[in-house]
């Protein structure tokens, strides 16, 4: 489990199903066979080096993520899983990646703060709310703005704009509180 805070942005050394990432911090206490999310998809690390790790992405990972489409210097947000005396300071993240989204807009406002609308699957939209919780590439955010299409609004503030990244093709996870609730509902 995560939280959505974004520990580090690590750098794509080699890309492809066998993922290297050039890091530091999260290499701490990272041992192999341990839970590492990247862009908000938890993955196994299977190996350790002093200066990177890498992990395997499976077919799965490929289609409903956006992994499969980086390439060698492309820099990645990085998350360590919780620990019990971890605070929750973003929201409950499985690294469980839903769908990818489509970035429409991503403008500057004032005081280095941005406002970004990503466009969502229409299966995903149910899930979503005003002033709801949304990762966008492993980043715990706040729904400020729901759009026909569907449309997401949020509000990148200046810590959040410096020490993440943000591709045009975003990996999306939806609530699971939300759809756990959806099924509970749906039961006879």
């Amino acid at each position: 489990m995560f939280t959505g805070i974004v520990e580090e942005l690590g750098t794509v050394a080699v890309p492809g199903p066998r993922l290297m990432i050039r890091c530091s911090t999260v290499l701490s206490d990272l041992t192999p066979g341990a839970s590492i999310a990247v862009n908000g998809v938890c993955l196994t690390a299977v190996a350790i080096a002093p200066d990177s790790f890498t992990a395997d992405l499976s077919p799965e990972t490929i289609a409903r993520s956006n992994l499969g489409d980086l390439a060698a210097g492309s820099r990645v947000n990085l998350e360590r899983p919780v620990t019990p005396a971890t605070r929750l300071s973003g929201h409950i993240v499985q690294g469980h990646v839903d769908a990818t989204g489509e970035r429409v807009s991503f403008e500057q406002l004032r005081d280095g703060n941005w406002w970004l609308k990503v466009r969502i699957p229409a299966a995903l939209d149910r899930y979503l709310v005003e002033k709801g919780s949304i990762t966008l590439d492993g980043i715990s955010l706040t729904i400020a703005s729901l759009e026909p299409g569907p449309v997401v609004g949020v509000a990148i503030i200046p810590h959040t704009y410096a020490h993440t990244s943000l591709g045009t093709r975003i990996n999306i996870e939806v609530d699971v509180l939300a759809k756990h609730v959806e099924k509970l509902l749906a039961r006879p």
